[in-house]
């Protein structure tokens, strides 16, 4: 069945969802079949476990929502490592996100029949941008996440958007995409702020708030998440929809239910948890 792709009920539900909660939400970034978490990409590797432990953790936390990506399927030009992702859809019931290799609306098509709730595309879409359109027909632009990584210009003014696993600048202004990627069809966005990613230094409230002022849909903060007060000022400041973090609950500095409980006592709308 086809279903209606982005259109202004959609908006106007999603501008409602920003106003009602916020979600806070784990991130495996799987390679070989492991969960793994460098800095800024590329620096400090670090083995952080089994995927499928992982997410019956995250599920045990009550984690609003889970995303699993395969972080060098694209750099090594190959599928999402499907065993795994659908072992690990399996193994949860909170809604999941997946992406990496992402290129055709089969890909999206096999991946929401292994129980994804939504998939997620990067570099795939900024060398197709009509795939974001074609998708959307297809499955509604409630399944469509527009994942992008970002990077400061050395300028120090604004910020361009990186492909192959953050390799490769495009030279692509990140304002202009995000609100390329939702005209197109996207019903949520993910920014990766390369600059802060596994730095847990805080995240890029610049950015993101940027990125939340430019769009209608949901925007999910990713990247530099250390400590309890970098969620609410994301969330505030920032004006993100959501949080994602990795290595702050891999590692065992924070849990789901602490942040929750944190944001809830600041005043701010959360799921139970």
């Amino acid at each position: 069945m086809k279903l209606v792709p982005s259109s202004v009920r959609f908006l106007k539900c999603a501008r409602l969802e920003r106003m009602i909660t916020k979600r806070i939400i784990p991130c495996l970034d799987v390679q070989d079949g492991r969960v793994v978490k460098n800095v800024k990409f590329f620096e400090n590797h670090r083995d952080a476990g089994s995927p499928l432990e992982l997410a019956r953790a995250y599920e045990a936390q009550s984690a609003d929502e889970l995303v699993f990506y395969d972080i060098t399927a694209t750099h090594q030009g190959r599928k999402l490592m499907l065993e795994v992702a659908s072992q690990v859809a399996e193994s949860v019931m909170m809604p999941l996100t997946i992406g990496g290799g992402v290129s055709t609306v089969e890909d999206f098509r096999s991946l929401l029949l292994t129980g994804a709730d939504k998939i997620s595309v990067n570099s795939s879409a900024v060398r197709d941008p009509e795939l974001i359109r074609r998708a959307s027909d297809h499955f509604g632009a409630q399944c469509v996440v527009l994942s992008v990584d970002a990077k400061k210009r050395s300028s120090g003014i604004g910020w361009t958007v990186h492909v192959g696993g953050g390799r490769i600048d495009t030279g692509l202004d990140l304002l202009e995409w995000v609100e390329r990627g939702q005209a197109l069809g996207a019903g949520e966005i993910v920014l990766n702020v390369m600059d802060a990613d596994g730095t847990q230094s805080g995240f890029d409230l610049g950015a993101t708030r940027a990125v939340a002022e430019a769009v209608d849909v949901s925007v999910v903060a990713s990247g530099g998440a250390g400590k309890l007060e970098d969620f609410y000022d994301v969330l505030t400041i920032g004006k993100a929809d959501a949080a994602l973090a990795a290595s702050v609950f891999h590692f065992g500095t924070l849990t789901v239910p602490q942040v929750k409980a944190y944001l809830r006592s600041r005043g701010l709308n959360v799921r139970d948890g």
